[in-house]
């Protein structure tokens, strides 16, 4: 990687205690930067000290919103060793991204490459405690200065650190999940499949919603019939009903998750029945009804496996497994954070280790 640039920060920061991380408000004293223009291509990979970034008040990021961008994270084992868990297919997701929003693609493995490299740089951050994280958030943002509504032709491709303790306060607890019927996340046919921010800031009225009435997060319907089960505000969701484990089809309007993909595979390793098709939320009312609903979790980077112990819909509360967190949830949080953090042996090759 004769062609990556480091220079390294000569003022570092105070690390926080691994005890008293909180989600994504603190960084490493290094990130990763590379520029695009149509001449050059993708060129000029640096690692830089984290600092703030100059952009023009007419980039196209800032009035269209064209950017890109994925979360994964390093773990430290028992070891010290920096284990990273499927990155490639983080990468690959970054690209289909990108093909969705006009940004042209990365090398995914060079990509891979430079985060190594940054994270060899900044290893000290990696924290250690049960439950804790090094978050990788790699992003790309369009920056052409230029208030016409037309894809960019030039970008920034970057990546910054922070540790991180749970997403979610109730850690591996079960949490609320309110149904949101008025306000819709993505369409067939629009950005939903693409990790991009505006998915996310048009659910931020509804998770308002949601917290006001004592939930974690928000269901999303779909958009068309307001009838079928999409994903959470931050993780996809699964169901297990009368034996069968559930989740939502792939339709062009749900991010395909590493995690899901993940607890897909590892439910058919273990000879669990597990689905992928369109399901209703009067499918969900009724097995909760019919004493049939037996489970419900998330998957995501962020919170790995999150227990679902209610739904909120129309204003009547299911309790799901008396907001216990149910054998499966629990089998797979213990082999996916095992396997993550070198605790279990990795049989599928999925982690990487930084060297």
């Amino acid at each position: 990687m004769s062609e990556l640039e480091i220079i390294r920060s000569t003022h570092k920061k105070q690390k926080p205690e691994d005890d008293q991380l909180v989600f994504g408000t603190q960084f490493t004293d290094h990130m990763f930067i590379m520029d695009y223009t149509p001449e050059r291509g993708w060129h000029y990979p640096r690692i830089t000290p984290y600092e703030p970034i100059a952009l023009e008040p007419a980039s196209t990021v800032f009035h269209y919103g064209q950017m890109v961008f994925e979360g994964l994270k390093a773990y430290r084992t028992k070891e010290d060793k920096i284990l990273l868990f499927r990155p490639e297919k983080n990468f690959q997701r970054l690209n289909r991204s990108s093909e969705r929003l006009g940004i042209p693609a990365i090398d995914e493995e060079k990509a891979l490459l430079y985060l190594e490299e940054l994270l060899r740089i900044d290893r000290e951050w990696v924290p250690s405690l049960d439950g804790t994280a090094l978050y990788i958030r790699p992003f790309i943002i369009a920056t052409d200065p230029n208030l016409t509504p037309k894809p960019s032709n030039t970008y920034k491709f970057m990546i910054i650190l922070s540790p991180v303790g749970s997403y979610y306060e109730e850690g591996i607890h079960p949490v609320g999940i309110y149904v949101e019927e008025q306000f819709t996340r993505a369409v067939k046919g629009g950005t939903g499949m693409a990790k991009t921010a505006g998915n996310y800031s048009a659910a931020y009225k509804a998770q308002e919603k949601a917290v006001n009435k004592g939930q974690s997060q928000v269901l999303w319907l779909d958009a068309v019939e307001k009838k079928y089960i999409e994903e959470v505000g931050s993780m996809n969701v699964f169901f297990k009903i009368d034996g069968e484990v559930i989740t939502p089809e792939l339709s062009g309007s749900i991010l395909e998750g590493v995690t899901r993909m993940t607890t897909i595979e590892l439910l058919k390793k273990w000879d669990i029945p597990v689905t992928e098709r369109k399901i209703s939320i009067d499918e969900i009312a009724k097995a909760y009804q019919e004493g049939k609903l037996e489970e419900a979790f998330g998957t995501g980077t962020a919170a790995v496996i999150s227990p679902i112990g209610e739904l909120l819909w129309n204003d009547q509360k299911m309790v799901i497994n008396d907001r216990i967190t149910g054998p499966i949830a629990s089998k797979l949080y213990e082999k996916l954070t095992g396997i993550q953090t070198g605790v279990e042996e990795d049989q599928y090759n999925w982690t990487i280790e930084v060297i």
